[in-house]
C-alpha cells in the first residue's frame, strides 16, 4: 500500500539526521588577543549576472511541470503500476551515471552550454511523451530524461556558485532554490489544467514550447 510506502521513507530520513548531527562544525580558531568589536554587516551585493542567471533559471521553470505527470502518463499508457518504483529508480541511475559527466563535462565546455543542452533533452523528452503511444517507446524516453538532471541540476547550483561571492552564497542559493519553486508550482498548475481540460497529449506536446 502506497501510505505504507511513504510512512516508511521516513526511517532514511531520521537515519540521515542522526548522521548529520554527529558531523562536526568547523572549528574557527580564535585569535590569543581580544578583537576589536565588528563592523555593522554591509548588505549583499549580487551581480547583475546573477540576476540574470536567476530570471533565466525562473522563466524555465516556468515550463518545468512535476514529474508526476510523466509517471502518470506511463499508467495511462498500460504500464503495471508494479513497475512505476522500478522505473523512478532506474531513472535516478541514470541521472547519477549522467551528473558525474555532466559535472566534468561542464568543467571543460561551460556551465551555460551544459544547460542549454539539458533543456533541450527536456524539451524533446515531453514532445516525446506527447508524440507516442507505445509503452517501451515511452519507458526509454522516460529513462533518457535522467540525462536532463545530469546534464542541468548539479551544473546549475555551480553556475549559481561561480556568479555569487563567497559570502553571499547561502543567500544566492535561497533566492535561486526560491525561484525554483515558484516557477515549478505556476507550472504544474498550468500543466495540470491542459492535461484535464484538453488532454495529457496536448500538455506534454506544448510544454517543450514554453520550457524552450
Amino acid at each position: 500500500g502506497y501510505r505504507t510506502l511513504f510512512a516508511l521513507s521516513i526511517i532514511p530520513g531520521i537515519v540521515v539526521i542522526l548522521i548529520l548531527l554527529r558531523v562536526p562544525e568547523a572549528r574557527v580558531n580564535e585569535p590569543a588577543e581580544p578583537r576589536e568589536p565588528l563592523e555593522p554587516r554591509k548588505p549583499l551585493n549580487l551581480s547583475n549576472s546573477f540576476w540574470k542567471a536567476v530570471l533565466v533559471i525562473l522563466v524555465f521553470s516556468l515550463g518545468n511541470a512535476s514529474d508526476a505527470f510523466l509517471l502518470l502518463r506511463i499508467t495511462d499508457l498500460g504500464v503495471a503500476l508494479f513497475w512505476i518504483p522500478l522505473l523512478w529508480s532506474a531513472l535516478h541511475v541514470v541521472k547519477v551515471v549522467s551528473s558525474l559527466a555532466g559535472g566534468e563535462l561542464s568543467d571543460r565546455l561551460g556551465r551555460r552550454t551544459l544547460i542549454a543542452a539539458g533543456w533541450v533533452v527536456y524539451a524533446l523528452v515531453y514532445a516525446g511523451f506527447g508524440y507516442f503511444d507505445s509503452p517501451s517507446t515511452v519507458i526509454v524516453i522516460f529513462l533518457s530524461y535522467g540525462l536532463y538532471f545530469g546534464l542541468t541540476e548539479g551544473v546549475e547550483k555551480a553556475w549559481v556558485a561561480d556568479l555569487a561571492p563567497a559570502g553571499a552564497r547561502g543567500t544566492a542559493f535561497g533566492i535561486y532554490n526560491g525561484a525554483l519553486g515558484v516557477g515549478g508550482l505556476v507550472s504544474s498548475l498550468m500543466f495540470g489544467v491542459i492535461w484535464t481540460r484538453v488532454s495529457p497529449s496536448a500538455a506534454l506536446r506544448r510544454w517543450p514550447m514554453c520550457a524552450a
